[in-house]
């Protein structure tokens, strides 16, 4: 009989242990591998690519007050859920939570994924993690959802990738830090990774935005002080590029997920892409057989934590393409007090459409029975 899924987050994160790489990686690499330094302030990670060591207390510090919280710590002052699944289960269950996507820590992700200058070095980081999550989630596969990593070497390397990674056991789809072709612009040649996922029935994920240097004093890391409270920039200008793609003509069954963007924004750009789109002779429109909106409502779905004015508009976003998360164990998330928060911003709201946005969608999108 199929479980049915009362509360699943559809963007949470794991927590990288000390020894992710340095443990997995070919013995040739492992002077270079991602490591765990303990400095002064606390602990962080030491990356090629990153000129500063990277810290990771805002992204386990879940469920403390915002006075106790600090982005300088000891690895084993975090929350040990976040990379012992059998932990994780129990902090699940303190939350209400039944399932979980699970998404890597972004500023350790984008610096493994930006860091390609050397491509088998890459790709050896690539693989390490994505055999690392299939272990993790393959301990309650019905619970812990993976979302592999694919490299940002060029099509063929991610699409061999994303076939190998689809073949372990726990991985539900896959993030992609940069197009397919390995750039932070679309290109023809992208369709070779797109027409692989299609093919596997993979949805295919962009966490916050597509992925550039992290290191603290990189300069497009400064232009995007503001990343958090603007992630949703970067997405409307990427579902776009991906719209315009065609891609969603030729695989109109592929899910696009854009994860922590919120959806308060999709009614306002829904609204203007196809006004442009319109407004412009029919051969100088993207080559796309139906208006933007179109693919917004039956190919791209977003993550929110909060987002009130989203579910209040939820009509004119489509509540099937609407989904909640917690954002555990990040300070963002409202663990383990979720529930408290989704009743008030769901006051009203038909129970249908509650839990479809709850749980629905995401048992639907990664294939939950």
């Amino acid at each position: 009989m199929a479980k049915t899924y009362r509360l699943i987050s559809a963007d949470s994160h794991i927590n990288e242990p000390p020894d992710l790489w340095t443990s997995r990686v070919r013995a040739k690499f492992k002077d270079r591998a991602p490591r765990i330094d303990r400095l002064e302030k606390g602990d962080a990670w030491i990356m090629e690519g990153s000129s500063t060591p990277i810290n990771f207390g805002n992204n386990a510090n879940g469920g403390l007050p915002p006075e106790q919280r600090s982005a300088w710590v000891r690895f084993e002052e975090i929350r040990r859920g976040g990379y012992d699944p059998k932990v994780r289960l129990e902090e699940q269950a303190q939350d209400g939570v039944e399932a979980e996507v699970l998404y890597p820590t972004p500023r350790v992700s984008h610096n493994v994924l930006a860091n390609n200058a050397d491509r088998e070095f890459h790709l050896d980081c690539i693989r390490a993690y994505n055999d690392w999550l299939s272990e993790y989630a393959s301990f309650a596969p019905d619970r812990l959802l993976g979302i592999a990593l694919m490299p940002t070497t060029g099509v063929s390397d991610a699409a061999a990738e994303l076939t190998r990674a689809m073949a372990l056991p726990g991985l539900r789809g896959a993030l992609i830090g940069r197009y397919p072709n390995g750039s932070l612009e679309p290109k023809p040649e992208d369709e070779g990774f797109y027409a692989r996922a299609a093919e596997l029935g993979i949805p295919l994920h962009v966490h916050v935005s597509l992925a550039a240097v992290m290191s603290d004093d990189d300069p497009e890391r400064k232009k995007a002080g503001a990343r958090g409270e603007l992630r949703h920039l970067d997405a409307s200008l990427r579902t776009y590029e991906v719209i315009c793609s065609g891609v969603f003509d030729r695989h109109p069954k592929l899910d696009f997920v854009f994860a922590e963007v919120d959806c308060g924004w999709i009614p306002y750009v829904k609204e203007q892409f196809d006004n442009r789109f319109h407004r412009r002779s029919p051969n100088d429109r993207p080559p796309i057989a139906n208006p933007p909106s179109h693919y917004f409502d039956h190919n791209i779905a977003t993550t929110y934590v909060t987002d009130t004015f989203g579910i209040g508009h939820r009509h004119n976003i489509g509540v099937e393409r609407m989904m909640w998360s917690s954002d555990f164990p990040h300070g963002g998330t409202d663990w383990p007090n979720s529930r408290k928060q989704i009743e008030a911003d769901f006051a009203g709201v038909a129970a249908e459409e509650k839990h479809a946005i709850l749980a629905g969608n995401a048992a639907r999108i990664y294939g939950l029975r």
